[in-house]
């Protein structure tokens, strides 16, 4: 067991931020994480996470978001049928198309932490494994809204590095390199950040997905850098639900997965310790990302990945409202600000 070092963000419910009515939503039906995780094969994973928030779209009685999402419209003479989406027309009886432009929209670099303290998981499953699926599942939404999407993994020193690319094979090659353990220790952001700023010259998305289990201060530089740069950021924390409350039935040796280094832990005198250390960490991050304009987001791996896609775009919902050009500009990407 790893002994973290930070907490999750307080959330607001995506219904709410949707204008949703509580508990009434197709939306709310979420996929559930144990049977979603118990599909091994990462590509089938991501799908069944994509399908069934496009499902749920469909079913919500938000009409207009979901076509807004989607960017349907009607079929014409002359369009291509293989272009029918066949289960809108079970449900409507109308014959829709989904509408692609002929350039691609965005570019989006998923930045994966695949270091010691993502191996840690108090559930079936751990964090790296939870960080791969979010991964896999923006990178299979963004591939169909033919985004060009590239990826790098890290623990203490850049694994892969793929270039942002939309075409044939792209995401396999994703999901391969997602797939492949890591023989990495601890965690370093500055590295691939800095990397990245360095090598990826045109303006694009960067998604990081994290523990984040580092000063807030280290990652000031690397990510002012990004922004200077005018790409838009990101920060996906992915933590285990036992790391925001230290819940412990009983006083136990605690593994530091990164170090080895082992602490005896009461949790009767340290649990009120410990949660305010988490939260003092947690508001330094959230701080650091309000000044420098990123994106947040925190998930505990008990929730579902569906969240993620939601979010994302229920904030591109906000910030398009009233810019029809950062709508077109934007579909099917990420806008996101403050956090959930």
């Amino acid at each position: 067991m790893s002994i973290p070092t930070s907490s999750t963000a307080s959330s607001v419910p995506l219904s709410a931020d949707l204008g949703l009515p509580s508990g009434g939503s197709a939306m709310d039906r979420w996929i559930d994480m144990s049977a979603l995780m118990r599909i091994k094969n990462l590509q089938l994973r991501a799908k069944s996470v994509v399908d069934g928030f496009h499902n749920g779209l469909h079913r919500s009685p938000l009409h207009g978001f979901s076509v807004e999402f989607s960017e349907y419209r009607p079929y014409s003479t002359g369009d291509d049928p293989r272009t029918i989406d066949w289960k809108l027309f079970a449900r409507s009886d109308r014959y829709y198309i989904k509408k692609f432009e002929d350039e691609t929209n965005r570019r989006c670099y998923l930045v994966v932490d695949k270091s010691k303290s993502m191996d840690f998981g108090s559930l079936a499953y751990t964090k790296c494994d939870y960080a791969r699926t979010v991964a896999a599942t923006l990178a299979y939404y963004l591939t169909l809204q033919r985004d060009a999407v590239g990826l790098l993994t890290f623990d203490d020193d850049i694994s892969d590095v793929l270039t942002a690319r939309f075409r044939t094979g792209q995401l396999k090659r994703i999901l391969s390199l997602l797939e492949k353990p890591s023989s990495g220790a601890s965690t370093d952001l500055q590295r691939p950040l800095s990397h990245l700023a360095d090598i990826v010259r045109q303006r694009s998305l960067i998604i990081i997905v994290s523990d984040f289990l580092v000063p807030a201060e280290s990652l000031r530089i690397p990510l002012s850098m990004l922004r200077a740069r005018r790409h838009e950021v990101v920060l996906l924390r992915v933590l285990d639900p036992s790391e925001v409350t230290l819940d412990l039935e009983k006083a136990s040796m605690l593994e530091d997965l990164e170090t080895g280094r082992e602490i005896y832990v009461d949790p009767n005198l340290a649990k009120a310790s410990y949660q305010a250390k988490f939260r003092k960490h947690e508001a330094s991050l959230l701080e650091l990302a309000g000044q420098l304009g990123i994106g947040w987001t925190s998930l505990q791996t008990n929730e579902s990945v569906e969240h993620v896609l939601f979010d994302f775009l229920s904030r591109q919902q906000r910030s398009s409202v009233g810019s029809p050009r950062t709508r077109s500009a934007m579909r099917g990407g990420v806008a996101m600000g403050g956090q959930r």
